[in-house]
Parts: structure tokens; sequence; C-alpha cells
């Protein structure tokens, strides 16, 4: 048993006639473990634009490769899981990384350390953090399994911020898969 928890999720359309009916109710079907980091990805929902488009019937915009980052324009949920004891020789759960967008990381369960440059923090159950393009990374170093939503939404840098960011930061944004080159 790997700790890990699939969600279960319900999704809503309209029938022929446009009434609203559930056209999905079952765990997420995109589903990516990496055991030997003690961390899991369950991607709930994407979308390509905003406005999304509201589409009537099953289809799924999570069938595919799982990216990190949302759509440039889009957004992206998913739940992400965090074994205790699965920290790598830096203390770090996952590798430092920047994307382009705005995160809210909503703890559901357990603590996560958030790392930062040149500080870190710990949310617990109930906290939100709303991660803005830095460079960061994560590490779960509490005694039992942290489950954190990520709703994920495609930005663009502001001027002030491409003002202080060091030469080449935005040149090494993660574009990929968790673990993937």
């Amino acid at each position: 048993m790997s700790g890990f928890r699939v969600p279960r999720r319900i999704v809503t359309g309209h029938d022929a006639g446009g009434v609203s009916i559930v056209v999905s109710d079952a765990p997420v079907p995109v589903t990516r473990e990496l055991p030997d980091d003690g961390v899991a990805f369950h991607e709930v929902w994407v979308t390509d634009t905003v406005p999304a488009v509201i589409g009537a019937g099953p289809e799924d915009p999570t069938a595919g490769a799982i990216t990190v980052p949302p759509p440039t324009h889009g957004t992206r949920i998913r739940i992400n899981e965090f074994l205790p004891g699965s920290l790598d020789e830096h203390g770090l759960q996952s590798p430092v990384h920047r994307t382009q967008s705005i995160d809210y990381g909503i703890v559901l369960e357990g603590e996560i350390t958030l790392i930062l440059d040149d500080s870190e923090v710990t949310a617990r159950a109930g906290d939100i953090v709303v991660q803005r393009g830095t460079d960061h990374a994560w590490a779960n170093r509490g005694d039992t399994i942290a489950r954190v939503a990520f709703v994920l939404v495609g930005a663009e840098y502001g001027e002030d911020a491409l003002a202080v960011l060091p030469a080449g930061a935005i040149d090494g944004l993660m574009h990929h898969g968790p673990r993937d080159s």
C-alpha cells in the first residue's frame, strides 16, 4: 500500500434536452505516482482558455501527459500528496522549480514546508499558499501524509518582477511534467 489516495471527481454537464446531469463520477482518471520521491499527482481538470469553454458532454481535458504548469492562458487543478520521510539529500521532496503561473496551494491534510531562496514556511491543514512565479520547492517534514489541492492559473511576469529577477531566471521555467526532462 503506497499511502496515496486517488480522489473522486464528479463532473457535471447537460443532456440533449439541456437538463443538468452528472457525466462522470469516478476516481480522477490521470494519476502519476513517484514512489521514490514519495509524491503523487492527481489531475482533476484543465482549461486551455480564460474564460473557459463550458462543454455539455463527457469530454476529459486531463487525458494526456501531466505537466506542472497550466496552459499559458488556462488553469489546472490537481491534488498532490507528499508522503513523510521521502526527502532528497537537500531535504527537499520536489526539485526547485519556477513556473509562469499563480498557484493557490490549499493544504487539505497534514503539513508541507514551502522552501524559497532565502526562507521557508510550514503550512498546515486549512492554510493557503499563494505562489507567484517564484523559485520554490516542497518538503513534507512531518510524520503524516500532506495532501494539497493546487489551482494553477497561467500568468505573465509584470515589468516590476522582470526588473528584479536575476538574468536568465525565466529562461529556466518548468514546462514539463514532474521529474521529466
